[in-house]
């Protein structure tokens, strides 16, 4: 059994000052102040001075560290074993538009489980970002695998097949009825690589898609007379909106005004991170494309964007800088929104007795200092 004792403690509805978290059996056990007594034998860790918050969760990790899940979905576990350096305990391997083929290969990575021995960030399920986009809007996605939206397609992804999320452009032809039949399935469904008008955007969000993939990315730009999909998102209350506020693709102005719009409770912070995540600049692969990375960027020889090369926790200092949001009001869009969305409250991103011991532990400045994966320490600043 493990105290950790004086931490500013994040839960979804205030800070606990001066706080404790009683951790045994990989789950949280209570909840109390830092004078609290503890059981006999309990070991104790002083935060004094930190904030203890849930673990991170990032809803579109293409690869990293080298590795890209598109090429080689076995690789979801060396990844996903790195991780919580960064404080992500929790995230969803994403695979881009590809045959039919590499999704039932990644959903059978998950499916098998991690190789023996094997400790790490908990894979949530895929988020599978393709086939059913807009050819206008492909970004870094290979046209040969481009598809209309198929029932057919569909049939079988699920949370029970570790399908949890999808991007699909929702004026393509018969993308409607595929928004309701996943719905139906508990898959959220997300509008994204899209050159959805205003009213198609529209009808897209009442037939249940939920979630808008990297806002003003692959989407026509927010235009005053034609608002389109970004404007769609922005104003549907139903809507939580992903972004990637790393200053590139996105202006800090523009994120700013993003926050002042959304807050805590609809926006969604994701890295987008490809395999060069972690390494440094030169030539990694994202999907079937060779993407030349420098200390900035990832970008196809095009000069498009192909994914993001930053870390969580650093995207997480970047959104705060550019808008002054507080560390419990940012971390909330990377633990309790997202565990939303997903419809996971009760099993990631919330500080609740009986919850899984998923913990970041972090300064004040959002730097990581420990993390934690039910109950186990993975990572610890040197």
């Amino acid at each position: 059994m493990l105290a950790i004792r004086h931490a500013s403690i994040i839960t979804a509805d205030a800070v606990i000052e001066n706080g404790l978290v009683l951790v045994a059996g990989g789950r949280i056990q209570a909840i109390g102040d830092a004078t609290s007594p503890l059981p006999p034998g309990t070991a104790t860790q002083d935060a004094t001075g930190l904030f203890l918050s849930p673990g991170l969760l990032d809803l579109q990790v293409n690869g990293g560290f080298g590795l890209d899940f598109t090429a080689d979905s076995a690789t979801i576990w060396d990844v996903a074993a790195q991780l919580p350096r960064y404080g992500v305990t929790g995230f969803l391997p994403t695979i881009i538009t590809s045959p039919p083929e590499t999704v039932r290969q990644a959903q059978a990575v998950l499916r098998d489980g991690p190789p023996a021995g094997w400790v790490g960030a908990r894979p949530l399920g895929l988020h599978l970002e393709g086939p059913f986009l807009n050819p206008a809007k492909k970004g870094a996605h290979n046209p040969s695998f481009l598809r209309r939206p198929s029932d057919h397609d569909v049939a079988d992804w699920s949370p029970d097949t570790f399908v949890r999320l999808v991007t699909l452009a929702p004026e393509l032809p018969s993308a409607l009825d595929v928004i309701a039949m996943l719905t139906k399935q508990s898959v959220v469904v997300s509008a994204g690589h899209s050159m959805a008008s205003l009213a198609e955007s529209a009808a897209g969000f009442d037939a249940g898609a939920r979630y808008a993939t990297h806002l003003f990315n692959a989407m026509p730009a927010l235009h005053h007379r034609e608002p389109g999909l970004a404007a769609a998102a922005l104003a549907d209350p139903r809507v939580t909106v992903g972004l990637i506020p790393d200053g590139l693709h996105v202006h800090p102005t523009l994120v700013k005004l993003v926050w002042q719009l959304l807050g805590r409770d609809r926006l969604n912070l994701v890295t987008d991170a490809m395999a060069a995540m972690g390494m440094d600049p030169g030539e990694y692969l994202l999907g079937d494309f060779r993407v030349q990375v420098d200390v900035a960027s990832a970008r196809l020889p095009d000069g498009t964007l192909a994914g993001c090369i930053l870390s969580l926790d650093v995207i997480l200092r970047a959104f705060r800088a550019f808008t002054g949001a507080s560390l419990p009001d940012t971390l909330a869009t990377v633990t309790s929104t997202p565990a939303r969305l997903l419809g996971l409250d009760h099993t990631v991103g919330h500080i609740l007795p009986g919850a899984p011991a998923d913990l970041v532990l972090m300064t004040a400045d959002g730097e990581v200092v420990e993390t934690w994966v039910a109950g186990e320490s993975l990572y610890r600043r040197p």
